[in-house]
């Protein structure tokens, strides 16, 4: 049980047989007292697979790599405009807030704070050498569920095999006007303009294929609200496509709205399902149907 070389203040460990933490540490740090461990533990000082655990019965596996800082754990920094839904050794699933950056954009100031940004402070709190890579990206004013890997080989496990990776993506739109087809398919290609304007151009095979599913929840005169149902994932797709049919997402001035009623893009990724690059198993995670999305009756009209 020799610490692996490091020249780090981090000393680590490799797990040989199933065992609790406490135990392990107290076989480990032979020359410790109990106690002394029992306030390493608590102090965030021991990370078991570069995530601090406090818990002193947490079982070990052979193969995982508990971790011990000589000094206590950097606080964690809160997280501004994200949520973390759920983490493990290979992925990170947040719920982003309507306002924040996924990652920097060339328009961003460098120091602008993005969910990359806060997701790769927090992963170094276990171990500084540790990373936050980038699977797929939402618009800044769109809110909801988002995927990040914390590899390179989990990141291009997921990216190569999106389509059938990904097994459910699900938005909420809040649209202007009244939709009166209850459930259509768009479908088109997409190209980008030299302003970076997403548009459907004219000719088939011209651009990328984009589709896109929706299908009406609630609606009166002025406002509609769909669910829609990802079948590509294109730069800005829903709201073009939303354009495409005359029925702009509410607050979407880039891509024809006339409104603000709810002062942000009416744009929600509610559901995101898939296949875990490692085990196999289907995660699925939903969140709530923004609250300022559900009664458009309320929202005044186009001015």
């Amino acid at each position: 049980m020799n610490p692996k070389s490091n020249p780090s203040p981090i000393k680590l460990y490799t797990v040989k047989e199933p065992s609790e933490l406490l135990n392990f540490l107290i076989t480990t740090l032979s020359n410790q007292g109990r106690n002394s461990i029992k306030s390493i533990l608590s102090r965030g000082q021991v990370s078991v697979n570069n995530k601090v655990v406090t818990v002193y019965n947490h079982p070990l596996q052979p193969g995982q790599t508990v971790s011990i800082r000589k000094d206590r754990a950097p606080e964690a920094p809160p997280m501004i405009g994200l949520t973390i839904l759920h983490e493990d050794e290979d992925v990170v699933v947040i719920q982003k807030d309507s306002g924040l950056l996924s990652v920097a954009s060339d328009q961003a100031h460098e120091d602008e704070l993005t969910a990359y940004r806060q997701l790769t402070a927090h992963v170094r709190i276990g171990n500084p050498k540790n990373r936050i890579f980038v699977v797929h990206r939402l618009d800044r004013d769109t809110s909801g569920v988002m995927l990040f890997a914390k590899s390179e080989h989990v990141q291009q496990t997921l990216q190569n095999a999106w389509q059938d990776t990904v097994k459910e993506r699900t938005y909420v739109a809040l649209v202007e006007g009244m939709v009166k087809k209850q459930e259509g398919t768009i479908s088109s290609w997409l190209k980008e303009s030299a302003t970076l304007k997403m548009y459907s151009s004219p000719y088939p095979n011209d651009g990328q294929h984009a589709v896109t599913h929706y299908k009406v929840i609630q609606s009166n005169r002025n406002f509609s609200l769909l669910e829609v149902h990802l079948e590509t994932g294109r730069k800005n797709q829903i709201r073009v496509h939303m354009q495409d049919i005359g029925h702009p997402i509410a607050g979407d001035k880039k891509y024809g709205s006339t409104t603000k009623p709810i002062n942000r893009l009416g744009l929600h990724a509610r559901v995101l399902s898939f296949i875990h690059p490692r085990s196999g198993e289907l995660l699925r995670f939903e969140t709530e149907i923004p609250k300022s999305f559900i009664n458009p009756s309320r929202v005044a009209p186009p001015q």
